[in-house]
């Protein structure tokens, strides 16, 4: 059994920690994935520790670096790693089966880039990344919580947002991508009342899928069906 805190919001946004004790999303591995993390987690896998990282020791350099919070199978996150080798990239992620099958595609691409937590984002970034060190955040297809008495649980609401702008460098940037309208609509909100924070849309509103971020067989599949995909970028300002 292991100890972690789970992110949840009151009525105001306002992130209130729950510490429980239970398994962190354990699932059931499938043997390759189950090696993958026994033969990858020493090169690959974070461990969770309360001290900020020194990001040009993690990665043996001083580059730009790129977290991901929740990447679930990690099959983007590894197509972005890959794509830009002088990038570093850190994933979280709280499913083990996908940070096990992210493992394998890592390994097998080679990656050197790309680092892992097995743990509670909002932990990870309150103690782990240090203020003013990432170059940019992404959020991609989060949980929509789509039922309006739990609109609450969205990761995306006023003080998770001012966290992720104190971890980010001036010019740095937070991704966000839902193909929930009305999650879209919720985000668009939150970040134009947050303070020090610029939309990058020519129209203040949404902007073109970047080509770094990889289409997902999901969504091409959705593409296909007339589902809409919302991109929001927003730009720490100061």
């Amino acid at each position: 059994m292991s100890e972690v805190t789970t992110a949840e919001f009151n009525e105001e946004g306002k992130y209130l920690r729950k510490v429980r004790s239970f398994v962190l999303r354990e699932g059931r591995l499938t043997k390759g994935q189950a090696q993958a993390i026994e033969k990858n987690w020493s090169t690959i896998g974070m461990e969770y520790s309360h001290e900020a990282l020194d990001l040009s020791r993690v990665f043996a350099r001083g580059a730009d670096t790129v977290l991901e919070i929740g990447f679930g199978m990690g099959a983007s996150l590894v197509e972005m790693a890959a794509a830009a080798p002088e990038k570093n990239f850190i994933g979280i992620e709280v499913h083990k089966p996908g940070v096990g099958t992210c493992l394998m595609a890592a390994e097998e691409a080679g990656l050197t880039n790309l680092r892992v937590y097995h743990h509670d984002a909002v932990e990870v970034l309150e103690h782990a990344i240090a203020d003013g060190s990432l170059a940019r955040v992404q959020l991609f297809f989060p949980d929509p919580w789509h039922k309006k008495r739990h609109h609450k649980r969205r990761i995306v609401q006023s003080e998770f947002v001012q966290l992720l702008r104190k971890k980010l460098k001036v010019g740095g940037v937070f991704h966000m991508a839902t193909d929930w309208e009305n999650y879209a609509e919720h985000m668009l909100e939150v970040m134009n009342a947050a303070e020090g924070y610029s939309n990058q849309s020519k129209t203040l509103d949404y902007v073109e899928r970047p080509d770094y971020r990889p289409l997902t067989k999901f969504e091409a599949r959705g593409q296909r069906l007339g589902h809409g995909v919302w991109d929001i970028i927003f730009e720490k300002a100061k």
